[in-house]
């Protein structure tokens, strides 16, 4: 059985966002949320967007290390994480997000967008490449 997702690309100024299909096979950069100041907030938009999409699971991205171990970053998000699940009513799951923001912003590169356009894409596009990389790796036929 497959479910709708939504993957999180958590940034200190803007928060990414993307959806996968209704199979959960294929993730699609969806917005970008800036950061209000307010965690709350922040989450209360993702719920909104939760709620709207039917998602049954929300992956966040996980900043490791290129070694594969937790620094600063990656804490910070798994405590992020671990506040946004509470704020929603479906599972939220963390997925190694090494080098996302990297290979988004290349494939916007090539795309022949400016940098300025790049900057305002790149989070929802690091997004996706984190749901993606997810969704590939628990397969079409597993649950959240």
């Amino acid at each position: 059985m497959s479910a709708r997702a939504l993957g999180i690309d958590l940034g200190e100024r803007r928060i990414g966002v993307a959806v996968s299909d209704g199979e959960g096979r294929l993730a699609t950069p969806l917005a970008v949320i800036e950061r209000s100041g307010s965690r709350q907030l922040d989450h209360r938009q993702i719920a909104e967007l939760v709620a709207e999409y039917g998602a049954e699971v929300v992956v966040v991205g996980l900043p490791l290390s290129l070694d594969g171990s937790a620094g600063p970053a990656a804490r910070g998000a798994e405590r992020e994480a671990e506040q946004l699940e509470a704020a929603l009513d479906v599972p939220v799951v963390a997925h190694d997000e090494r080098l996302t923001t990297v290979i988004a912003d290349q494939a916007l590169a090539h795309s022949g967008l400016s940098a300025k356009a790049r900057r305002q894409r790149v989070d929802m596009v690091a997004a996706s490449v984190i749901l993606q990389g997810w969704l590939d790796l628990t397969g079409q036929d597993s649950q959240p």
